[in-house]
């Protein structure tokens, strides 16, 4: 499934209106039919009979004849042209039904409908394992003469990833066990938070109103962002005591989560619990731990920046309650038609080839953005096939942010279209790459709106556009660093108590703000919430690269005018055909050079920068 935006962790930033002055959010229902027409469509059935009948009949002619030393390039490519056409009409069934369940996690039958797609899928995979297992073993003049052969060259990098791995490949018995109890195992783990979180009803009560609302996930967090404060407070109060409600099920499903991760690592012989993250984002060690401490060297930026936000509001403290707090009242509501316009508008000015990729999921109905019960919270683009189409997914309710968001998931949704250049095992690039397109596609809308804007709308646009930001780079290298400390503890120590998961939030994101703002003791609950940890361990970081690489990018489009244009088309176009190195040197950067990191953090700077002086002639 697509990446998804900081709706995923919930504090992306708009600028606040009164709940009485939004609009009704639009009724845009996406349509799936390019997969299946529902979940009674023979052809989902038709499918999976194709798709075994397949499978034996690849096992039948490949078993053996990959992990020999009479391998031959013409057999390996061979074998792999039939085993990705296999795999793309598999993956169909368990996309159609992770879609159903993203859109109606409260529907029962759409969940048993899903846990069949995955029972089935894993009836297909245990067929298909000795592939990838052999293809680990197979020797390595073998390979490196593969690799030399034209008739390779569109899986040479499929191949080199699935040899990095060969360290830590187990037995196909062993494999087979460990794919035969996931769904009833860490599967099943993160489908209960799924269900436990998208559908828990949250009661909010209004300040001096004896009235309780019973409100989602998603309306409570919108309501921490009103111009009022005593909302604030009241959803934050709402809020905590949600979570508190499903504690005892987080802080198990978490630990247990934690400690499955910790076994599959100990069996695989990784060093440490990042380390499975860092090869499958072909990310070296140092590279990360470079971007992570960087962050870290560079939180001043937000003490810095929020001390003046404290004064706008005046305010003697910022508190969890206060950090997304807008500006000013927002005076006109953004309805679907005008964000779809303001989109448009934005990605048309930097490539027209971009415009026309993203109007498609308009015309085409490739978005999902009616906010529903049971829809699960946050936002992604899933890429879905080279041969079907993306789709978007977000819950759209008429505020600035999330205008961001759409330009977000659009962003990531034309680097998918474009990606259909590729064939099925080169169509997704690796994560930290993946949020390139997405936070470029903010970009380009925030400095359309801020082309425009007045001089308060200019100071209210940079401080959401400097706070989502923060929220990309360093609340992830933050969460990242939860996340470690987690996993190391229940390593050496047992389970986590919510006492120590709170503890470390607490430690994690406070060092993030400095003395600029407090985060109180309710704030120590706002970690169960965050799907990311539990769904694909580590992947936060990823967000930090996106961001910086593109504040960094985004400059050098501004410099080189049109032609940087065709480049950056071009490198969406490439996917995950390459290394993200090698993707990237087509674009003259080197990821390991610390000068070009700083770039970002240097780019930052000059937001605030403009921020304060925007401010200084305002007031």
């Amino acid at each position: 499934m697509g990446p998804a935006k900081l709706a995923q962790d919930g504090e992306a930033i708009i600028k606040g209106m009164s709940a009485s002055a939004v609009p009704a959010p639009p009724q845009v229902r996406w349509d799936l039919s390019a997969l299946y027409s529902g979940p009674e469509d023979p052809a989902i059935e038709a499918s999976w009979a194709a798709a075994h009948s397949a499978a034996n009949a690849f096992a039948a002619k490949y078993r053996g004849k990959i992990e020999s030393p009479d391998l031959t390039p013409e057999t390996l490519a061979a074998s792999l042209a039939e085993y990705e056409v296999l795999n793309q009409e598999a993956v169909k069934p368990m996309v159609f039904a992770s879609l159903l369940f993203a859109a109606d996690t409260g529907n029962p039958a759409i969940g048993a409908f899903m846990q069949k797609q995955m029972e089935r899928g894993t009836e297909l995979n245990v067929k298909l394992m000795f592939f990838d297992l052999e293809l680990q073993g197979a020797p390595e003049q073998a390979i490196q003469t593969a690799l030399q052969s034209p008739a390779n060259a569109n899986f040479r990098h499929y191949i080199q990833v699935a040899r990095a791995f060969s360290p830590h490949r187990l037995s196909e018995p062993e494999e087979i066990i460990l794919e035969e109890t996931a769904n009833t195992g860490n599967r099943a783990w993160e489908r209960l938070f799924e269900e436990v979180t998208s559908n828990h009803v949250y009661r909010f009560q209004m300040p001096g109103s004896s009235e309780i609302e019973e409100i989602s996930q998603e309306d409570v967090l919108n309501r921490l962002r009103s111009p009022e404060r005593e909302v604030r407070q009241a959803a934050a109060d709402t809020f905590t005591a949600g979570l508190k409600e499903m504690e005892r099920v987080l802080v198990f499903t978490y630990n247990n989560l934690i400690q499955d991760k910790a076994v599959g690592d100990r069996l695989r012989k990784f060093g440490y619990p990042e380390e499975s993250r860092h090869m499958a984002n072909e990310l070296r060690k140092d590279t990360v731990d470079l971007v992570v401490a960087m962050c870290k060297d560079n939180y001043r930026l937000v003490e810095r920046f929020y001390k003046v936000k404290r004064e706008i509001l005046g305010l003697p403290e910022l508190t969890h309650i206060d950090r997304y707090a807008p500006l000013f009242d927002t005076e006109e509501p953004i309805e679907w038609d005008k964000a779809k316009a303001i989109v448009l508008e934005a990605f048309g000015s930097f490539s027209a080839e971009m415009e026309a990729r993203a109007r498609e999921f308009f015309d085409s109905n490739w978005i999902d953005a009616e906010p529903r019960k049971g829809k699960r919270g946050g936002a992604f683009c899933s890429y879905n096939t080279p041969d079907t189409h993306p789709v978007v997914f977000q819950s759209y309710l008429n505020q600035a942010d999330d205008v961001m968001t759409l330009a977000h998931e659009l962003g990531h949704g034309v680097h998918a279209s474009l990606s259909r250049d590729q064939t099925y095992f080169n169509f997704h690039g690796t994560l930290p790459l993946a949020e390139l397109a997405s936070t470029f596609g903010e970009m380009l809308v925030f400095e359309k709106l801020v082309a425009s804007a007045t001089l308060k709308d200019k100071l209210a646009l940079y401080a959401g556009k400097i706070e989502g930001i923060f929220a990309t780079v360093f609340r992830q290298a933050a969460m990242f660093s939860f996340e470690r400390r987690c996993h190391e503890v229940r390593r050496s120590d047992g389970e986590l108590t919510s006492e120590d998961f709170g503890g470390i939030w607490h430690e994690e994101l406070q060092a993030m703000f400095g003395s600029s703002v407090t985060l109180g003791d309710q704030h120590r609950s706002w970690w169960g919430y965050v799907s990311h940890f539990i769904s694909v361990p580590f992947y936060v970081y990823a967000y930090s690269f996106g961001e910086l690489l593109v504040l960094s990018l985004f400059q050098r489009a501004k410099d080189e005018g049109p032609a940087f244009a065709d480049k950056y088309i071009a490198l969406l176009r490439l996917a995950g055909s390459k290394s993200p190195e090698e993707l990237m040197a087509t674009v003259e950067v080197d990821l390991n050079s610390k000068r070009f990191w700083q770039g970002g953090f240097d780019a930052m700077e000059r937001l605030v920068a403009e921020f304060e002086r925007l401010w200084s002639e305002f007031k």
